[in-house]
């Protein structure tokens, strides 16, 4: 795969790990870049990386590869395009790849339907103490029927909070609608006029805390939002609140919804991400029958990642080649 440079020497592209054959496949059909790959399923080890970037005029990489300012010295003055194989970008240094006007690809929109599905699926499972009624069956807890036994918390006639309707928080609202939820509440910087079609109630973060029986977070990651799940909001929400978080792990602090889960303070909670990722399988949380954690699968369809990685490679060859790069941050 060998694209020329004005001077006639080939634009090496580097890849932080393999990806779905959509993407290679648009790479390869392209005859344009020449491509060395961290041919692994694992993350590239930080040696490895410093030392495939050298001299790099794309990189193409994943939400678990650090792009600070030693990976963009590492590949030198070469680097015109940063594409990432991730709706978030909290990974990549964006100040020092302004400054030095590297363009970056990522993969918004593309993700959204996935994403919702599996935040519902998981609201269900950890209101529905799904996890727990499997185990019992396979460990013989299944006796005879009992009234109580592994009763939860139903959708039907409830107040839905979600933090942050943006796309995905959108996509969520519209798929919990239909379980006939009585009130949908949502936070955030703005009111947003589309919340109409989900008659969505803008209300204080505050007030969606205390007032909402299922707290869904999908709100991007900043520093105003950086920690905000913590003992405070914890000791807001109901006794028999449930808590979803599907957006990012540093947005919860898990010491805090750990004691809040453990006291009885909140009645259970669903995590498909966490701090750190992969999580420790001794971490307190794993300990909890009303915690469930799954290992940050939201967008995991064969087909939702296939587009990814195809938009991850249209991204890249966009930036080598000086055309339109079909989603570019803007900063």
């Amino acid at each position: 795969m060998l694209m020329q440079t004005a001077a006639g020497k080939l634009m090496k592209v580097f890849l932080t790990r393999r990806i779905p054959p959509e993407g290679m496949k648009i790479l390869s059909a392209a005859g344009v870049c020449e491509v060395s790959q961290w041919d692994s399923d694992e993350p590239v080890q930080r040696a490895d990386l410093l030392k495939g970037v050298q001299g790099a005029h794309g990189l193409l990489c994943l939400l678990s590869d650090k792009i600070d300012a030693e990976v963009l010295d590492a590949a030198g003055p070469n680097l015109k395009v940063i594409s990432t194989l991730s709706v978030g970008y909290d990974h990549l240094a964006i100040d020092e790849i302004k400054k030095r006007g590297i363009l970056v690809g990522y993969t918004p929109d593309v993700l959204t339907d996935a994403t919702a599905e599996l935040t519902v699926a998981l609201l269900l499972a950890t209101a529905r103490r799904l996890p727990e009624g499997v185990e019992e069956v396979k460990n013989g807890g299944w006796s005879s029927w009992k009234p109580l036994w592994l009763c939860g918390y139903g959708l039907s006639g409830s107040t839905v909070g979600v933090i942050g309707l943006g796309r995905i928080g959108m996509a969520i609202a519209r798929r919990v609608m239909p379980f006939v939820v009585k009130r949908l509440l949502y936070s955030g910087r703005t009111a947003k006029d589309y919340a109409a079609e989900v008659n969505g109630e803008y209300v204080p973060l505050d007030t969606l805390v205390s007032e909402s029986d299922f707290i869904v977070v999908s709100c991007s990651l900043t520093p105003e939002t950086q920690g905000m799940c913590d003992k405070a909001f914890f000791s807001k929400m109901k006794n028999t609140g449930v808590f979803v978080n599907s957006s990012r792990g540093t947005v919860v602090n898990q010491e805090d919804l750990y004691e809040a889960l453990s006291s009885g303070q909140i009645a259970s909670a669903g995590l498909d991400v966490t701090t750190p990722e992969p999580l420790p399988t001794n971490h307190p949380l794993l300990t909890l029958k009303n915690c469930v954690v799954l290992p940050h699968i939201g967008s995991a369809t064969y087909s939702t990642r296939g587009i990814m990685g195809a938009l991850s490679a249209q991204n890249l060859l966009g930036g080598l080649q000086g055309t339109d790069m079909p989603s570019e941050l803007t900063f």
